[in-house]
C-alpha cells in the first residue's frame, strides 16, 4: 500500500481476533476519531469521521489583453516619444533590454484594455439558437410525457430534427471558418482542436468508431503512415566544431534587426518576458 501511497487506519480486531474489516485512503485524506465499537452479526462496527475540504467551485475569471480595443497609435506615439539614446547611454545590451521592456509594459498597460474570460466546458460551436432549440426540445420532451398524444409527440419529433439539424450545420460552418483560416489565423484552429471533442473515425474497412481506443489506434496509425523512413545503416558522421573559439563581439545594423522583425509571426506565443511577436507589427521600428 505504501508503493500506491495507501494507507490502512484499522490496527484493532474486528472479527475474532482478526482485522478483516479496513479502512483504506490516500494518504492526504484525514481520518478522525477511528473506533473499533458494537459488535454488528459476526464483525464490529467501525466509526469514524472523514476531514472533507469543501472545494471552491467558483468559476475563476481569467484577465487577459483585448487587443481589438487596443490604441497602438497612442502606444506608438507614447514610445516615441523617449529619448533611447539617453536612456541607453553607456548601457549594456542585457540593461537597454529590460529599459526598452519596460516601456513596453508601460504603454501597453495605458493603451491596451484587459477583458475578463471565464472558463467553460461548451463546445466552440454552442451558440444561442442551439440552445434554444435544446430547451424546445426539453420542453415537448416534458409535454410529451404528460399528456402523450399524437400532436405532442408530433412536436417533439419536430424539435428533435430541428435541434438535430441545426447542430450539424452550425458546426459544419464553424468547421469550414476555422479551415479557411489555418494560414492566417492559426491558432483559432488550435482552439477549436483543443476545445472542441473528436467524434466518431472511419477506419480503413469503412466501419464507423466511437471507442476512445478505436479512434485512437485510427490516429495513430494515420500519423505513422506519414513518417519518413530513414536509412539508419547510412548515417552521416557530423563535422566536428571547434568550440574553442568564443565570440566576444557581434554588430548588428538597423536594417537587419528591422528585416528579422519584419518576417516574425504574429501568431505565435509570447515568450517568458511577455512581449508577443505582434508588437513587431504594430509599433515603431
Amino acid at each position: 500500500m505504501n508503493a500506491n501511497s495507501l494507507q490502512q487506519h484499522v490496527n484493532e480486531p474486528t472479527r475474532g481476533n482478526n482485522i478483516l474489516d479496513l479502512v483504506i485512503t490516500t494518504t492526504d485524506l484525514s481520518i478522525n476519531g477511528l473506533e473499533v465499537t458494537d459488535k454488528i452479526s459476526a464483525h464490529q462496527m467501525i466509526d469514524f469521521m472523514v476531514d472533507v475540504q469543501n472545494p471552491n467551485t467558483r468559476t475563476q475569471h481569467k484577465q487577459v489583453l483585448d487587443y481589438k480595443r487596443a490604441n497602438f497609435e497612442l502606444m506608438k506615439e507614447e514610445l516615441g516619444s523617449y529619448n533611447y539614446e539617453v536612456l541607453m547611454n553607456n548601457k549594456n545590451a542585457e540593461e537597454c533590454y529590460m529599459i526598452l521592456k519596460d516601456k513596453i509594459a508601460t504603454a501597453t498597460d495605458h493603451h491596451i484594455p484587459r477583458k475578463r474570460i471565464r472558463p467553460t466546458n461548451n463546445p466552440p460551436w454552442l451558440s444561442q439558437e442551439i440552445k434554444r432549440l435544446i430547451n424546445a426540445r426539453q420542453h415537448s420532451y416534458r409535454r410529451l410525457k404528460r399528456y402523450q398524444t399524437e400532436p405532442h409527440h408530433q412536436e417533439h419529433i419536430h424539435a428533435c430534427r430541428a435541434g438535430k439539424r441545426t447542430i450539424k450545420s452550425t458546426k459544419r460552418n464553424k468547421e469550414i471558418t476555422v479551415a479557411a483560416q489555418t494560414k492566417t489565423n492559426p491558432k483559432s484552429f488550435y482552439k477549436y482542436v483543443n476545445e472542441d471533442t473528436i467524434g466518431p473515425l472511419i477506419d480503413s474497412e469503412g466501419s464507423t468508431q466511437t471507442s476512445n481506443k478505436s479512434r485512437a489506434k485510427i490516429l495513430n496509425t494515420y500519423f505513422t503512415s506519414v513518417f519518413t523512413h530513414e536509412d539508419l545503416t547510412e548515417i552521416p558522421q557530423p563535422n566536428v566544431l571547434n568550440t574553442q573559439e568564443i565570440l566576444s563581439y557581434g554588430a548588428f545594423t538597423v536594417e537587419e534587426v528591422k528585416e528579422q522583425l519584419s518576417i516574425l509571426n504574429p501568431y505565435k506565443s509570447t515568450g517568458p518576458d511577455g512581449l508577443g511577436p505582434g508588437y513587431s507589427k504594430k509599433l515603431p521600428k
